[in-house]
């Protein structure tokens, strides 16, 4: 069993340890050595933007060299608008669903057929990253 060292503080570094830790103004600083938790938070950050998920899925499909990049826009559908065929599609999807770090159900799948729609999904999910 480890034993902390006895450290004796100054008033000054005692109200220093105090404000760094955090440590509550009921609770008296004794003579041993307050050790900082070793506690990692990590905070979700909020629902991704739109824009956000706009931008990253036109990278997605700025990686295919199918897509016709002049036509590319927010509405744009994927076999009309960018000339993919529906294998394509499916590429696109699923290039999709690796950007964003979720698993499309098939079923799901098959409707994105169009950037917006792919926004909207993935806008939608809130597991995605």
């Amino acid at each position: 069993m480890f034993r902390l060292a006895s450290l004796r503080l100054s008033t000054a570094a005692t109200a220093a340890l105090r404000t760094s830790v955090a440590v509550p103004r009921q609770t008296a600083i004794s003579a041993k050595f307050v050790m900082p938790s070793m506690t990692r938070w990590y905070s979700a950050g909020g629902a991704l933007s739109r824009d956000d998920i706009q931008s990253r899925i036109f990278q997605v499909l700025q990686d295919f060299d199918k897509v016709n990049q002049e036509k590319m826009s927010a509405v744009a559908d994927f076999n009309k608008d960018l000339g993919l065929d529906s294998l394509d599609t499916v590429e696109v999807v699923m290039a999709i669903e690796e950007e964003f770090s979720v698993e499309i159900p098939d079923d799901e799948a098959d409707k994105i057929t169009s950037v917006k729609e792919a926004i909207d999904y993935i806008s939608h999910r809130e597991d995605a990253h």
